[in-house]
Protein backbone atom coordinates (compact mmCIF):
# COMPACT_ATOMS: atom_id res chain seq x y z
CA UNK A 1 0.00 0.00 0.00
CA UNK A 2 2.96 2.37 0.52
CA UNK A 3 3.75 2.71 -3.19
CA UNK A 4 0.12 3.39 -4.17
CA UNK A 5 -0.33 6.24 -1.60
CA UNK A 6 2.88 8.02 -2.73
CA UNK A 7 1.75 7.97 -6.36
CA UNK A 8 -1.64 9.49 -5.59
CA UNK A 9 0.04 12.34 -3.63
CA UNK A 10 2.18 13.22 -6.65
CA UNK A 11 -0.94 13.61 -8.81
CA UNK A 12 -2.50 16.04 -6.28
CA UNK A 13 0.60 18.23 -6.19
CA UNK A 14 0.67 18.51 -9.97
CA UNK A 15 -3.00 19.54 -10.10
CA UNK A 16 -2.60 22.32 -7.43
CA UNK A 17 0.46 23.91 -9.03
CA UNK A 18 -0.96 23.99 -12.60
CA UNK A 19 -3.82 26.45 -11.98
CA UNK A 20 -3.56 28.50 -15.16
CA UNK A 21 -6.43 27.72 -17.57
CA UNK A 22 -4.17 27.74 -20.59
CA UNK A 23 -2.19 24.86 -19.20
CA UNK A 24 -5.18 22.94 -17.78
CA UNK A 25 -5.44 20.70 -20.85
CA UNK A 26 -1.77 19.77 -20.60
CA UNK A 27 -2.12 19.24 -16.87
CA UNK A 28 -5.04 16.89 -17.39
CA UNK A 29 -3.07 15.06 -20.05
CA UNK A 30 -0.04 14.80 -17.72
CA UNK A 31 -2.21 13.50 -14.89
CA UNK A 32 -3.74 10.93 -17.19
CA UNK A 33 -0.27 9.75 -18.24
CA UNK A 34 0.74 9.39 -14.58
CA UNK A 35 -2.36 7.33 -13.84
CA UNK A 36 -1.69 5.06 -16.82
CA UNK A 37 1.91 4.64 -15.70
CA UNK A 38 0.87 3.50 -12.22
CA UNK A 39 -2.07 1.24 -13.27
CA UNK A 40 0.12 -1.89 -13.55
CA UNK A 41 1.38 -1.26 -10.03
CA UNK A 42 -2.19 -0.91 -8.76
CA UNK A 43 -3.30 -4.15 -10.44
CA UNK A 44 -0.28 -6.03 -9.11
CA UNK A 45 -0.87 -4.84 -5.57
CA UNK A 46 -4.60 -5.66 -5.69
CA UNK A 47 -3.95 -9.26 -6.79
CA UNK A 48 -1.30 -9.87 -4.09
CA UNK A 49 -3.04 -11.31 -0.99
CA UNK A 50 -2.33 -9.84 2.39
CA UNK A 51 -0.32 -12.00 4.76
CA UNK A 52 -2.94 -11.43 7.43
CA UNK A 53 -5.84 -12.77 5.32
CA UNK A 54 -5.06 -16.24 3.91
CA UNK A 55 -7.24 -17.16 0.94
CA UNK A 56 -5.73 -19.10 -1.95
CA UNK A 57 -2.92 -20.35 0.32
CA UNK A 58 -5.44 -22.58 2.16
CA UNK A 59 -5.73 -26.10 0.56
CA UNK A 60 -8.90 -26.63 -1.41
CA UNK A 61 -11.21 -29.50 -0.57
CA UNK A 62 -10.66 -32.51 -2.86
CA UNK A 63 -13.11 -33.03 -5.67
CA UNK A 64 -15.11 -36.21 -6.09
CA UNK A 65 -12.68 -37.47 -8.74
CA UNK A 66 -9.54 -37.10 -6.68
CA UNK A 67 -8.68 -39.16 -3.61
CA UNK A 68 -6.78 -37.20 -0.94
CA UNK A 69 -3.45 -38.62 0.19
CA UNK A 70 -3.95 -39.82 3.77
CA UNK A 71 -1.64 -38.73 6.53
CA UNK A 72 0.46 -41.54 8.01
CA UNK A 73 -1.17 -40.81 11.37
CA UNK A 74 -4.70 -40.60 10.01
CA UNK A 75 -7.26 -43.17 11.11
CA UNK A 76 -8.25 -45.77 8.51
CA UNK A 77 -11.48 -45.41 6.57
CA UNK A 78 -14.45 -47.28 8.00
CA UNK A 79 -14.59 -50.90 6.88
CA UNK A 80 -17.48 -52.22 4.85
CA UNK A 81 -19.63 -55.08 6.06
CA UNK A 82 -17.38 -57.65 4.38
CA UNK A 83 -14.13 -56.15 5.61
CA UNK A 84 -12.18 -56.12 8.85
CA UNK A 85 -9.33 -53.80 9.83
CA UNK A 86 -6.71 -55.00 12.26
CA UNK A 87 -3.94 -52.79 13.67
CA UNK A 88 -0.42 -54.18 13.42
CA UNK A 89 2.99 -52.88 14.51
CA UNK A 90 3.60 -51.42 11.06
CA UNK A 91 0.15 -50.00 10.33
CA UNK A 92 -3.28 -51.29 9.43
CA UNK A 93 -4.15 -54.56 7.73
CA UNK A 94 -7.35 -54.76 5.71
CA UNK A 95 -8.88 -58.21 5.74
CA UNK A 96 -11.78 -59.04 3.45
CA UNK A 97 -13.80 -62.23 3.28
CA UNK A 98 -13.79 -63.29 -0.35
CA UNK A 99 -14.95 -66.77 -1.29
CA UNK A 100 -12.88 -67.71 -4.34
CA UNK A 101 -13.44 -71.27 -5.48
CA UNK A 102 -11.15 -73.22 -7.80
CA UNK A 103 -12.37 -76.36 -9.55
CA UNK A 104 -10.37 -79.01 -11.39
CA UNK A 105 -12.72 -80.30 -14.07
CA UNK A 106 -12.56 -83.31 -16.39
CA UNK A 107 -14.96 -83.50 -19.35
CA UNK A 108 -15.90 -86.82 -21.01
CA UNK A 109 -18.01 -87.35 -24.14
CA UNK A 110 -20.65 -90.07 -24.56
CA UNK A 111 -17.97 -92.48 -25.81
CA UNK A 112 -15.81 -92.10 -22.71
CA UNK A 113 -13.19 -89.92 -24.42
CA UNK A 114 -11.62 -86.92 -22.70
CA UNK A 115 -12.70 -83.64 -24.33
CA UNK A 116 -9.94 -81.02 -24.53
CA UNK A 117 -11.18 -78.31 -26.92
CA UNK A 118 -13.70 -76.43 -24.76
CA UNK A 119 -13.61 -72.71 -23.97
CA UNK A 120 -14.75 -70.74 -20.94
CA UNK A 121 -18.25 -69.89 -22.32
CA UNK A 122 -18.93 -73.62 -22.75
CA UNK A 123 -19.08 -74.14 -18.96
CA UNK A 124 -21.88 -73.35 -16.52
CA UNK A 125 -21.31 -73.47 -12.75
CA UNK A 126 -24.04 -73.61 -10.10
CA UNK A 127 -23.48 -73.28 -6.36
CA UNK A 128 -26.47 -74.38 -4.30
CA UNK A 129 -28.50 -73.99 -7.49
CA UNK A 130 -27.40 -70.38 -8.15
CA UNK A 131 -25.44 -69.50 -11.31
CA UNK A 132 -21.87 -68.32 -10.69
CA UNK A 133 -19.70 -66.11 -12.93
CA UNK A 134 -16.35 -67.55 -13.93
CA UNK A 135 -13.46 -65.17 -13.29
CA UNK A 136 -10.66 -67.50 -14.43
CA UNK A 137 -10.23 -70.33 -16.91
CA UNK A 138 -7.21 -72.47 -17.66
CA UNK A 139 -6.55 -75.56 -19.74
CA UNK A 140 -2.86 -76.34 -19.59
CA UNK A 141 -0.43 -78.90 -18.26
CA UNK A 142 0.35 -77.10 -15.01
CA UNK A 143 2.60 -78.53 -12.28
CA UNK A 144 0.84 -80.69 -9.70
CA UNK A 145 1.59 -81.62 -6.09
CA UNK A 146 0.96 -85.33 -5.55
CA UNK A 147 0.60 -87.45 -2.45
CA UNK A 148 1.34 -91.14 -3.09
CA UNK A 149 -0.46 -93.04 -0.31
CA UNK A 150 0.21 -96.75 -0.39
CA UNK A 151 -1.13 -99.49 1.88
CA UNK A 152 1.76 -101.14 3.74
CA UNK A 153 -0.22 -103.77 5.64
CA UNK A 154 0.76 -107.43 5.61
CA UNK A 155 -1.64 -108.38 2.82
CA UNK A 156 0.08 -105.93 0.45
CA UNK A 157 3.55 -107.48 0.75
CA UNK A 158 3.43 -109.48 -2.51
CA UNK A 159 1.59 -106.72 -4.38
CA UNK A 160 3.98 -103.89 -3.61
CA UNK A 161 6.50 -104.47 -6.44
CA UNK A 162 3.79 -104.07 -9.10
CA UNK A 163 2.22 -101.16 -7.21
CA UNK A 164 5.54 -99.35 -6.82
CA UNK A 165 6.35 -99.76 -10.52
CA UNK A 166 2.95 -98.33 -11.51
CA UNK A 167 3.34 -95.37 -9.15
CA UNK A 168 6.79 -94.54 -10.54
CA UNK A 169 5.54 -94.88 -14.12
CA UNK A 170 2.84 -92.35 -13.27
CA UNK A 171 5.43 -89.89 -11.94
CA UNK A 172 7.66 -90.34 -14.98
CA UNK A 173 4.66 -89.57 -17.26
CA UNK A 174 3.97 -86.36 -15.37
CA UNK A 175 5.16 -82.79 -15.75
CA UNK A 176 8.86 -82.48 -14.82
CA UNK A 177 7.92 -79.67 -12.42
CA UNK A 178 5.53 -81.89 -10.46
CA UNK A 179 6.39 -82.67 -6.85
CA UNK A 180 5.35 -85.72 -4.86
CA UNK A 181 5.71 -87.28 -1.43
CA UNK A 182 5.25 -90.88 -0.27
CA UNK A 183 3.11 -92.02 2.65
CA UNK A 184 3.19 -95.69 3.60
CA UNK A 185 0.45 -96.66 6.02
CA UNK A 186 -0.63 -99.67 8.04
CA UNK A 187 -2.00 -99.10 11.54
CA UNK A 188 -0.18 -95.73 11.33
CA UNK A 189 0.88 -93.46 8.49
CA UNK A 190 4.52 -92.56 7.84
CA UNK A 191 6.02 -90.06 5.40
CA UNK A 192 8.86 -92.08 3.92
CA UNK A 193 9.75 -89.44 1.34
CA UNK A 194 9.00 -85.74 1.57
CA UNK A 195 8.20 -83.52 -1.44
CA UNK A 196 10.60 -84.13 -4.32
CA UNK A 197 10.72 -84.24 -8.11
CA UNK A 198 13.35 -86.98 -8.08
CA UNK A 199 12.11 -90.36 -9.31
CA UNK A 200 15.00 -92.14 -7.56
CA UNK A 201 14.11 -90.60 -4.18
CA UNK A 202 10.46 -91.53 -4.64
CA UNK A 203 11.56 -95.07 -5.47
CA UNK A 204 13.45 -95.22 -2.19
CA UNK A 205 10.39 -93.98 -0.31
CA UNK A 206 8.17 -96.62 -1.92
CA UNK A 207 10.71 -99.33 -1.10
CA UNK A 208 10.07 -99.07 2.65
CA UNK A 209 7.93 -102.21 2.94
CA UNK A 210 7.48 -103.45 6.50
CA UNK A 211 4.16 -105.32 6.19
CA UNK A 212 2.79 -104.08 9.50
CA UNK A 213 -0.66 -104.76 11.02
CA UNK A 214 -3.88 -102.80 10.48
CA UNK A 215 -5.18 -100.37 7.85
CA UNK A 216 -5.52 -96.74 8.99
CA UNK A 217 -6.60 -95.53 5.55
CA UNK A 218 -8.72 -92.53 6.62
CA UNK A 219 -6.05 -91.15 8.94
CA UNK A 220 -3.50 -91.43 6.13
CA UNK A 221 -5.77 -89.53 3.72
CA UNK A 222 -6.43 -86.69 6.17
CA UNK A 223 -2.76 -86.39 7.15
CA UNK A 224 -1.79 -86.24 3.48
CA UNK A 225 -4.47 -83.67 2.65
CA UNK A 226 -3.24 -81.52 5.54
CA UNK A 227 0.33 -81.80 4.27
CA UNK A 228 -0.71 -80.76 0.77
CA UNK A 229 -2.61 -77.78 2.18
CA UNK A 230 0.34 -76.54 4.24
CA UNK A 231 3.51 -77.60 2.40
CA UNK A 232 2.81 -77.94 -1.32
CA UNK A 233 4.00 -75.29 -3.74
CA UNK A 234 1.35 -75.94 -6.40
CA UNK A 235 -2.34 -75.02 -6.11
CA UNK A 236 -3.35 -78.11 -8.09
CA UNK A 237 -3.18 -81.10 -5.76
CA UNK A 238 -3.80 -84.84 -6.15
CA UNK A 239 -3.78 -87.93 -3.94
CA UNK A 240 -3.11 -91.37 -5.42
CA UNK A 241 -4.47 -93.90 -2.92
CA UNK A 242 -3.66 -97.60 -3.35
CA UNK A 243 -5.00 -100.23 -0.93
CA UNK A 244 -6.28 -103.77 -0.82
CA UNK A 245 -8.46 -103.58 2.27
CA UNK A 246 -11.04 -101.88 4.41
CA UNK A 247 -10.07 -99.31 7.03
CA UNK A 248 -9.88 -100.91 10.47
CA UNK A 249 -7.45 -98.73 12.46
CA UNK A 250 -8.24 -95.02 11.90
CA UNK A 251 -9.39 -92.58 14.56
CA UNK A 252 -11.61 -90.91 11.92
CA UNK A 253 -14.52 -92.39 10.00
CA UNK A 254 -15.35 -92.02 6.30
CA UNK A 255 -17.71 -89.06 6.71
CA UNK A 256 -15.22 -87.15 8.86
CA UNK A 257 -12.48 -87.82 6.33
CA UNK A 258 -14.51 -86.51 3.39
CA UNK A 259 -15.59 -83.45 5.37
CA UNK A 260 -12.00 -82.63 6.32
CA UNK A 261 -10.83 -82.81 2.71
CA UNK A 262 -13.75 -80.58 1.66
CA UNK A 263 -12.97 -78.09 4.42
CA UNK A 264 -9.46 -77.79 3.04
CA UNK A 265 -10.83 -77.35 -0.51
CA UNK A 266 -8.52 -80.27 -0.83
CA UNK A 267 -7.00 -82.59 -3.40
CA UNK A 268 -8.61 -84.74 -6.06
CA UNK A 269 -8.40 -88.35 -4.87
CA UNK A 270 -7.75 -91.19 -7.30
CA UNK A 271 -8.34 -94.54 -5.60
CA UNK A 272 -7.06 -97.92 -6.75
CA UNK A 273 -8.70 -100.76 -4.85
CA UNK A 274 -6.93 -104.11 -5.16
CA UNK A 275 -9.94 -106.00 -3.86
CA UNK A 276 -9.49 -109.22 -5.84
CA UNK A 277 -8.44 -112.52 -4.29
CA UNK A 278 -9.54 -114.33 -1.16
CA UNK A 279 -7.99 -112.03 1.43
CA UNK A 280 -11.35 -110.53 2.43
CA UNK A 281 -15.01 -111.49 2.56
CA UNK A 282 -17.57 -110.22 0.06
CA UNK A 283 -19.01 -107.91 2.72
CA UNK A 284 -15.58 -106.47 3.54
CA UNK A 285 -14.84 -105.95 -0.15
CA UNK A 286 -18.18 -104.18 -0.60
CA UNK A 287 -17.51 -101.79 2.30
CA UNK A 288 -13.98 -101.10 1.07
CA UNK A 289 -15.21 -100.41 -2.48
CA UNK A 290 -17.94 -98.06 -1.21
CA UNK A 291 -15.41 -96.07 0.85
CA UNK A 292 -12.96 -95.66 -2.02
CA UNK A 293 -15.75 -94.76 -4.44
CA UNK A 294 -17.06 -92.01 -2.13
CA UNK A 295 -13.60 -90.58 -1.47
CA UNK A 296 -13.04 -90.22 -5.21
CA UNK A 297 -16.55 -89.12 -6.22
CA UNK A 298 -16.75 -86.38 -3.59
CA UNK A 299 -13.39 -84.89 -4.57
CA UNK A 300 -13.70 -85.14 -8.36
CA UNK A 301 -11.45 -88.16 -8.87
CA UNK A 302 -11.98 -91.72 -10.10
CA UNK A 303 -12.04 -95.03 -8.24
CA UNK A 304 -10.54 -98.02 -10.05
CA UNK A 305 -11.05 -101.67 -9.12
CA UNK A 306 -8.79 -103.80 -11.29
CA UNK A 307 -9.23 -107.54 -11.57
CA UNK A 308 -5.50 -108.27 -11.38
CA UNK A 309 -2.14 -106.66 -10.70
CA UNK A 310 -1.41 -106.59 -14.42
CA UNK A 311 -4.01 -103.85 -14.85
CA UNK A 312 -2.49 -101.46 -12.31
CA UNK A 313 0.15 -100.04 -14.64
CA UNK A 314 -2.48 -99.21 -17.28
CA UNK A 315 -4.62 -97.54 -14.60
CA UNK A 316 -1.67 -95.40 -13.54
CA UNK A 317 -1.29 -94.21 -17.14
CA UNK A 318 -5.00 -93.32 -17.26
CA UNK A 319 -4.69 -91.34 -14.03
CA UNK A 320 -1.71 -89.42 -15.39
CA UNK A 321 -3.62 -88.60 -18.58
CA UNK A 322 -6.67 -87.49 -16.60
CA UNK A 323 -4.61 -85.13 -14.43
CA UNK A 324 -2.92 -83.60 -17.47
CA UNK A 325 -6.22 -83.04 -19.32
CA UNK A 326 -8.19 -81.13 -16.70
CA UNK A 327 -9.66 -77.63 -16.98
CA UNK A 328 -9.30 -75.27 -14.03
CA UNK A 329 -12.31 -73.02 -13.42
CA UNK A 330 -12.40 -70.20 -10.87
CA UNK A 331 -15.30 -68.17 -9.54
CA UNK A 332 -16.14 -65.91 -6.62
CA UNK A 333 -19.08 -67.26 -4.66
CA UNK A 334 -22.18 -65.08 -4.53
CA UNK A 335 -22.79 -66.34 -0.99
CA UNK A 336 -20.77 -64.61 1.77
CA UNK A 337 -18.29 -66.83 3.58
CA UNK A 338 -19.90 -65.79 6.87
CA UNK A 339 -22.86 -68.04 6.01
CA UNK A 340 -21.88 -71.54 7.18
CA UNK A 341 -22.76 -74.88 5.68
CA UNK A 342 -21.81 -77.09 2.78
CA UNK A 343 -21.92 -75.49 -0.68
CA UNK A 344 -22.95 -77.99 -3.35
CA UNK A 345 -21.41 -77.47 -6.78
CA UNK A 346 -22.73 -78.58 -10.16
CA UNK A 347 -20.82 -77.99 -13.39
CA UNK A 348 -22.17 -78.63 -16.89
CA UNK A 349 -20.60 -78.21 -20.32
CA UNK A 350 -22.09 -77.80 -23.76
CA UNK A 351 -20.40 -76.99 -27.06
CA UNK A 352 -21.05 -77.19 -30.79
CA UNK A 353 -19.75 -80.32 -32.41
CA UNK A 354 -20.14 -82.36 -29.24
CA UNK A 355 -23.00 -84.49 -28.08
CA UNK A 356 -23.83 -84.96 -24.43
CA UNK A 357 -20.88 -84.08 -22.23
CA UNK A 358 -20.21 -85.41 -18.73
CA UNK A 359 -18.32 -83.25 -16.25
CA UNK A 360 -16.44 -84.58 -13.25
CA UNK A 361 -15.36 -82.30 -10.40
CA UNK A 362 -15.70 -82.13 -6.63
CA UNK A 363 -19.25 -82.09 -5.33
CA UNK A 364 -18.82 -79.06 -3.09
CA UNK A 365 -16.93 -77.44 -0.25
CA UNK A 366 -17.22 -75.85 3.17
CA UNK A 367 -16.43 -72.10 3.22
CA UNK A 368 -13.44 -70.95 5.21
CA UNK A 369 -14.20 -68.45 7.98
CA UNK A 370 -11.61 -65.89 6.86
CA UNK A 371 -9.74 -65.29 3.63
CA UNK A 372 -7.33 -62.43 4.42
CA UNK A 373 -6.34 -60.08 1.62
CA UNK A 374 -3.69 -57.46 2.30
CA UNK A 375 -3.99 -54.15 0.51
Amino acid sequence: MHRVQSSMASVSIVRSVLADSSLRRYAQLFALLLLLAFCPVLRAQQTTPSAATPTAASPAAPTADVDPVPSPDAAPAPATASQEIARTKTGFLLQQNVEEVSLNVTVIDNKGRIVQDLQQPDFRVLENGKPQTLISFQHADVPVSIGLIVDNSGSMYKKRPAVNKAALDLIEASNPKDEAFVVNFADEAYIDQDFTSSVSQLHQGLSHIEARGGTALYDAVVASADKLATDSKNPKQVIILITDGEDNASTLNLEQTIRRVQQLSGPVIYSIGLLFGDEMSRSEAHHAQRALQLLSDETGGIAYFPGSLEEVDQIAAEVARDIRSQYTLGYRSTTPSSIPGFRRIAVTAQAKGHGKLFVRTRTGYFPSEHTPITH
